[in-house]
């Protein structure tokens, strides 16, 4: 079983508080379009949020389960640990809410290269890698998450036995990387509804 996480308690300070998940863009939410690519993938869809109130936003998304971080104030970390706990699949796609471009061929392709790996990251090069565009095996995270000391996604990578998948490998399925679309700032998104990426 697959299991897919998506992370929508962050704080959205790059984007003057306003709820990212709910940015349109070609006249669906974020959250709507990651829905959309991830619920043929995946054999569920988790979405972790700050609490219980910010919960209650997605009740109209089908679907999909909400859940809320068991140690808030840790960031992306915190949501993972919660996502894994929740999750009932052996292997994770994790993803950020902000990222409306999402490739389902691409997360089809990292699931099928989790082979004897725990965790399956794209990477620009060695310091630039997408923890938050990966694939997990949730025994190996829960066993990391149940002890770590670092709130670091890098020092996480760095720990799990990891496959890096350099972006040449991606090009290949996704030719312009428009999966690793991130939006965090208002002038971004008018960008993309402008140039279309």
């Amino acid at each position: 079983m697959k299991s897919a996480v998506i992370l929508v308690g962050g704080e959205a300070k790059r984007a003057n508080g306003q709820e990212k998940y709910f940015f349109t863009y070609r006249g669906k939410t974020f959250i709507e379009r990651l829905v959309d690519s991830l619920q043929d993938v995946a054999d569920e869809i988790i979405l972790v949020a700050r609490d219980p109130g910010q919960c209650r936003r997605f009740n109209a998304i089908r679907g999909v389960r909400c859940i809320t971080d068991i140690r808030p104030g840790t960031g992306p970390i915190g949501g993972l640990h919660a996502g894994a706990l929740e999750a009932r699949g052996d292997f994770i796609f994790v993803s950020a809410c902000d990222m409306p471009c999402v490739d389902p061929r691409v997360v089809t392709h990292l699931f099928s290269r989790i082979g004897g790996y725990d965790a399956i990251i794209p990477c620009w090069n060695a310091e630039m890698l997408e923890p938050l565009h990966a694939v997990y095996r949730k025994s190996a995270l829960l066993a990391y998450l149940e002890q770590y000391d670092s709130h670091s996604l890098r020092a996480m990578v760095k720990a799990l036995n990891t496959l890096y998948v350099p972006m040449d490998e991606i090009r290949a399925i996704d030719h312009e990387l428009t999966t690793f679309t991130n939006i965090n700032r208002i002038e971004d998104l008018d960008r993309i509804n402008r140039t279309g990426k």
